[in-house]
Formats: C-alpha cells, sequence, structure tokens
C-alpha cells in the first residue's frame, strides 16, 4: 500500500511513517497544505492521512480541493478537533474515516486496512471467532449481541488473533504490529495483553493458546467434554 501523509509536526510524522514502514507500506510525507493540494491529485496513492491543522492551506480546504477535482482516494482525517461539528464537517467534505489526536498508532494502522479494503470493494469487515464478531470499520467487539469494552491496543491485537484465527501468530508479528513509535511493543508487553484477553475471552467461549517457542492461537472453546483441536502449523 502506497500512503500520502499529510502532517506539520515533524516527530509525528516520523512516527507514523516508521509504524507504515513496519508494515511494509511506502509512504510519501507532506508537511503543508499548499503542497499537499497537487499531490492528492496525481493518483498513486492508495489512501492519504491528513491532518486539518496545516501550514499555509488548512486540510478541510484540501480535502475540498481534491474533492472538487475528482480525487477518489480514500481520505483518513487527524484532528486535535474533538468537537461533533467538526468531524461532521470533515465527513460532509469527502473524508471517509478520521481519528482524533492523541490516537494509538495500532488504530491507525487498522483504520487504513479497512478504507483499503472498502475501496477494494472486499466486504469481510466483520471478523468471526466463535460468539465473538468484530466489527473491524467501527472498531467494537460484540458477544451475543452485547459490545465488550476494549482499549483501542487490545481491539488491535484481538484483531490480529481473530484474522489468523487457529493459525499460529508468532510473537514478532504482534510486536511489529502493536509497536508505536515512542516505545517498542517489547515481549513481555504481548505476554501483559494476552494474558488479560485469555482471561476476558474465556468467559466468552473463545481461547488464546500459548505455543511454545512461537506464539500463540485464537479459536472457539471446545465443547465440554471434548478434546482442543491441535493448532495449524503454518505460522500467519
Amino acid at each position: 500500500m502506497r500512503i500520502l501523509l499529510v502532517e506539520d509536526d515533524t516527530a509525528l510524522s516520523l512516527g507514523i511513517s516508521r509504524a507504515f514502514e513496519r508494515e511494509g507500506w511506502r509512504v510519501d510525507v507532506l508537511g503543508d497544505g499548499q503542497q499537499a493540494m497537487a499531490e492528492g491529485l496525481a493518483g498513486q496513492y492508495d489512501v492519504a492521512v491528513l491532518d486539518l491543522g496545516l501550514p499555509r492551506r488548512d486540510g478541510m480546504e484540501v480535502l475540498r480541493h481534491w474533492r472538487s477535482r475528482g480525487a477518489r482516494l480514500p481520505v483518513l482525517l487527524l484532528t486535535a478537533r474533538d468537537e461533533l461539528s467538526d468531524r461532521v464537517q470533515g465527513l460532509n467534505a469527502g473524508a471517509d474515516d478520521y481519528l482524533t489526536k492523541p490516537f494509538d498508532v495500532p488504530e491507525l494502522v487498522a483504520r487504513l486496512r479497512a478504507l483499503k479494503r472498502r475501496s477494494d470493494g472486499r466486504i469481510d469487515e466483520v471478523l468471526t471467532v466463535g460468539e465473538l464478531t468484530l466489527d473491524l470499520a467501527h472498531r467494537e467487539l460484540m458477544h451475543r449481541g452485547e459490545r465488550v469494552r476494549m482499549s483501542p491496543r487490545e481491539i488491535a491485537l484481538t484483531q490480529l488473533l481473530m484474522q489468523r484465527a487457529g493459525r499460529v501468530v508468532p510473537k514478532e508479528s504482534i510486536i511489529g504490529t502493536m509497536s508505536s513509535w515512542d516505545a517498542d511493543f517489547s515481549e513481555n508487553s504481548v505476554e501483559v495483553y494476552v494474558h488479560r484477553l485469555r482471561k476476558r475471552f474465556a468467559e466468552l467461549g473463545v481461547v488464546i493458546k500459548t505455543v511454545r517457542g512461537f506464539g500463540y492461537v485464537m479459536e472457539p472453546a471446545p465443547p465440554p467434554g471434548e478434546p482442543p483441536p491441535a493448532p495449524a502449523h503454518g505460522l500467519a
């Protein structure tokens, strides 16, 4: 995936770029709205991440310019404005999604994946394991119709495990996905979060098993009295 990142905060744009590069994505970074006016019309990007508070040209002006010129690339807005009217204004101007600062990098990465899937016409917007369902568009985990309240980082790890349900997810994959730009997500962090999710999901009919030396596998809990299936050997 090739991404246009328009953000004038140098430290923030560097951190975001590094997170994207860990995903194997290509990133072009611009620091002001004037530069972005023409760049977003080039047709070479899969998605744009656009800050609203830009020098020279406001992000909202950039977005309206792109849409008025027929640019159809998905756009995710980054904004420090948490007013409902600002969010509605951005969506009405043609944005596809938004995040309010501060935000967690895993959530930004997950939202961009969802935007790319929608732009490709893919419909796998809901993941299901047992009686758990994860709505990728709205970032909500449900169990029998009831919302399971989780932090953005817990949702990101849950998504990673659910996307590869029945297969072993290596610790290295989890660390790479969950790392933020200001601190590495260590092996100890992985163990803490997996332990936390394991306890919560045990009551919801889903298990997370440790495959020693490799990683973790999520799957529906077996019916009472039935032995659990062996996890697939292929690493995800």
